[in-house]
């Protein structure tokens, strides 16, 4: 007679654990990670207080003052036209301040890249958990879908469907269910992979053994443990979504002027970089910094939830 096994849940050994003081206690330990984490605070609080922040200098993103500009349409004076009123200067042909240009911009990519990626998230998880778990005809079909998305030229589709749109339609919401949607492949093929490994541990087993419906399986047994594959994944893709939103404002596809955004001033700086290079400077440092700081956090936070296959 063959005794009966219990799977038991290992316990971690001590400072290898997965829990959140864990998972903080690692991060902490590495500088550039909360270095990362400062940078990305203090981009969050420019974007939820940017009235308050532009309204120090005296300046909205929205005033047009031609009296800073010369004949030719660019700012007077050195840098870009910076001084005590206009700290970054101001933006040739319109004289608008740049430095609130760039706070009211960080309100603009940050809402846009983190509402993408939470609409990528619902759509990947959902997509990946219930192929994976339910397998036959369904996971055929729908991974055949993704494969398709994947060879699907996308910013080509973005550009197309933004331009084509009535222009009634909000176009921060239009470039938001645009790039979200497709985000979701790419989400989707990693859960998809984590809940094939996962269906086969003997709780799952057994839980469906016992007569529990798929749903609270899935509930209950595997999103609690894709949690920490999510938060990672969420974090690594919320850079490459504001970079999208960039390249289609670069584009001149993205949110109509006069909504400030990084990508648009970049691209709008493009052409006067020999006579006004602060005009790229500022918004291309804003965006450089805050992908690589979200890149960098993305990269500590998966050593931390997988202390065993990571590099520190």
């Amino acid at each position: 007679m063959t005794a009966n096994v219990v799977e038991r849940p290992v316990r971690p050994a001590p400072g290898s654990g997965t829990g959140f003081r864990a998972v903080v206690g690692r991060i902490r330990r590495d500088r550039w990670a909360v270095v990362s984490a400062v940078v990305i605070a203090v981009f969050v609080v420019v974007a939820l207080a940017a009235p308050l922040i532009a309204g120090i200098s005296g300046q909205d993103p929205y005033g047009y003052n031609v009296g800073a500009l010369n004949d030719f349409g660019a700012p007077r004076g050195s840098l870009g036209g910076m001084s005590a009123a206009h700290w970054f200067g101001v933006e040739p042909l319109t004289g608008r301040d740049l430095f609130a240009i760039v706070t009211y911009g960080a309100r603009t990519s940050l809402g846009i890249g983190l509402a993408a990626t939470v609409l990528s998230l619902v759509i990947g998880v959902l997509v990946g958990v219930t192929t994976g778990f339910f397998g036959g005809w369904y996971d055929r079909v729908l991974s055949r879908v993704v494969d398709v998305m994947f060879g699907f030229p996308s910013l080509v589709f973005m550009i197309a469907l933004t331009a084509i749109v009535p222009t009634s339609f909000p176009k921060p919401v239009l470039v938001v269910l645009v790039i979200g949607f497709f985000g979701w492949p790419a989400v989707a093929r990693v859960i998809r992979g984590q809940t094939l490994s996962l269906r086969e541990r003997n709780y799952v087993v057994a839980s469906t053994a016992m007569g529990a419906g798929r749903w609270h399986v899935i509930r209950t047994q595997l999103l609690p443990n894709l949690a920490a594959t999510i938060t990672v994944y969420a974090t690594i893709s919320i850079p490459s979504m504001i970079g999208a939103e960039a390249a289609l404002s670069f584009l001149a596809v993205g949110v109509t002027p006069p909504t400030p955004s990084w990508g648009r001033s970049i691209g709008d700086a493009v052409g006067w970089v020999q006579t006004d290079p602060m005009y790229l400077v500022f918004p291309g440092a804003a965006l450089f910094l805050v992908t690589l700081a979200f890149n960098v956090l993305g990269d500590a936070l998966r050593d931390a939830l997988d202390p065993r296959g990571g590099s520190r």
